[in-house]
């Protein structure tokens, strides 16, 4: 993908905190025509056993051993290295050549989540020197199709303090014309769940990413509640409405 053709003058980054306040990395790219970009890099609660490297301080009296300065520094050294006097716009060159930077394959010596943070705000800063928004650059054609959401409605594993393993039951409005609809027919069905927590005496408080998170047996009980919460706003289960997981199996699974 190819945004723009002005160069990366400088690189830098700073460690900030995420939503859960747990420290996360902030790249900064500028251009040599002035151009800048800011990429923040989020960080999941669970850890799948085949992703990329997310590179921590592991210094337990700061932050719990969560720190990423090591991560900054990587960032402003040698993965800046990499990159200056490339073309910000050429999103594959910029990509292979942080890779490269690295060598490891999970980019575990340089930090997954400090490449990460160098290409995202490299194609943003792309995007500002073309006078785009990030969205039009990579979607350049007339016709702009935004894909069905999946809304998380009811978390459990490590995303809540609740007796549920599996992490996130999400649902998805296929029914829907646009984006807007979409939206409504997940809030609304968000809205119905509430209601029958509320009406069978679960507790409706929430988990790290906005769904609900009571104790329930199984995750069989779950999908019972989103069914009927999915026919309470007034649409079909498996027609109108479907459910998506994310099991986050690496984080229960026993060999």
């Amino acid at each position: 993908m190819r945004l723009s053709s002005s160069k990366i003058r400088r690189v830098t980054a700073l460690e900030i905190l995420d939503s859960r306040g747990n420290p996360t990395l902030r790249a900064g790219v500028e251009l040599e025509d002035g151009s800048t970009g800011w990429a923040n890099v989020p960080s999941g609660a669970s850890t799948g056993a085949h992703e990329a490297h997310e590179l921590r301080d592991n210094e337990p009296a700061r932050y719990g051993g969560k720190g990423v300065r090591q991560a900054v520094e990587n960032v402003r050294g040698p993965l800046a290295a990499a990159v200056k006097g490339l073309e910000a716009g050429d999103c594959r060159q910029v990509d292979s050549a942080l890779r490269e930077a690295d060598g490891s394959k999970n980019k575990s010596r340089l930090g997954a989540n400090a490449l990460l943070a160098v290409s995202l705000a490299a194609a943003r800063a792309a995007a500002a020197s073309a006078g785009q928004p990030l969205w039009r650059c990579l979607c350049p054609e007339e016709r702009k199709i935004l894909p069905v959401p999946m809304m998380n409605i009811l978390n459990g594993g490590k995303h809540a303090a609740n007796t549920v393993d599996f992490q996130e039951f999400m649902i998805m409005p296929t029914c829907a014309g646009c984006f807007s609809d979409a939206l409504r027919i997940c809030a609304e069905t968000y809205h119905n769940l509430k209601k029958i927590l509320q009406d069978r005496g679960l507790s409706t408080g929430v988990g790290d990413e906005g769904g609900f998170a009571p104790d329930l047996p199984d995750a069989e009980s779950v999908l019972g509640l989103l069914v009927d919460a999915i026919k309470a706003s007034g649409y079909t289960p498996g027609e109108d409405v479907w459910i998506a997981m994310d099991v986050a199996s690496s984080e229960l699974y026993n060999e």
